[in-house]
């Protein structure tokens, strides 16, 4: 289980990502997808710059917004040897603790965000909770809450037994997971209870493997201004508010659409990817970009 991370202080990060991938012989046609640039701004955490170095292939490169506002990287190469590695690296500025995010009023709330997936479908038990969770809360505050607990209890945290095709009845079902069943449970609860909610894939800060969380669409609990709508970041794996510590990579509607990294190639396959990653407080004065 990614470790539960202690309070960072505000200031400037440095994120950086190596992805590699070995094939067992030549591959063709390589479209490959990344996902792992943050957010330009999201909430108090603002991208400064970024930079990419591939290795093993000659590449093109195009990077491009999706319509949940994240950072895609699009790569392809005519051909790949034996390897291909990725090396990423992004300057983040944390203003703010982190765990509510306002929203502009056109993606406020967003449709998308209620409707199950294949990934996040409900089934009986998971309507159940829903009715009864609904009935006990007092608003769509203390029900997120709620749901992010009943997530908790329901799962035990553990590695293998799930992958990234799981479903939440799936894992629900088998009551074990990673951070992305956890993630895919509490969406369904939400979704089944009228609260709109979205994947949120990111990292801890430390060293290890991406992290996954919720956020919860509502009108903001601390604002009188009508209207006004937040996203509230919750982390089931851990049961707790996602705030400091955590800092955002992607929202969608489920793991699919914020899939780290993905492609296709023609040849013998699948290749073996081998992954590292490391989230530290950076040195202003060694980044010209953070003045």
């Amino acid at each position: 289980m990614p470790a539960e991370t202690a309070d960072d202080a505000e200031g400037l990060y440095l994120l950086e990502q190596r992805f590699r991938y070995d094939y067992a012989g030549p591959v063709l046609g390589l479209r490959h997808r990344l996902v792992v640039v943050p957010r330009a701004v999201h909430g108090g955490q603002v991208r400064l710059d970024h930079g990419l170095t591939v290795s093993g292939a000659l590449v093109s490169v195009s990077e491009r917004s999706d319509g949940f506002g994240n950072h895609v990287t699009e790569l392809g190469a005519p051909a790949v040897a034996e390897w291909i590695e990725f090396q990423l690296w992004a300057l983040v500025d944390r203003r703010g603790p982190g765990g509510v995010t306002v929203l502009a009023p056109d993606v406020a709330f967003d449709d998308r965000l209620l409707t199950a997936t294949a990934l996040t479908e409900a089934d009986a038990v998971l309507a159940e909770a829903a009715r009864d969770l609904s009935a006990a809360a007092s608003g769509a505050l203390d029900l997120a809450e709620r749901a992010c607990t009943w997530t908790h209890d329901a799962m035990t945290y553990r590695h293998g037994v799930t992958d990234v095709a799981t479903s939440a009845v799936t894992a629900l079902t088998g009551g074990e997971g990673v951070c992305q069943d956890y993630a895919h449970v509490m969406l369904a609860l939400c979704r089944a209870a009228g609260l709109p909610a979205r994947y949120v894939s990111g990292h801890l800060t430390g060293e290890g493997g991406s992290h996954a969380w919720v956020e919860v669409v509502m009108r903001d609990p601390a604002e009188t201004t009508a209207g006004r709508a937040v996203a509230v970041a919750f982390d089931p794996t851990h049961e707790r508010r996602a705030e400091r510590g955590f800092f955002t990579v992607a929202v969608g509607r489920d793991y699919a659409d914020v899939a780290p990294t993905s492609g296709t190639f023609e040849g013998t396959g699948p290749g073996l990817l081998s992954a590292r990653k490391r989230l530290t407080p950076a040195d202003p004065s060694r980044h010209p970009a953070a003045s």
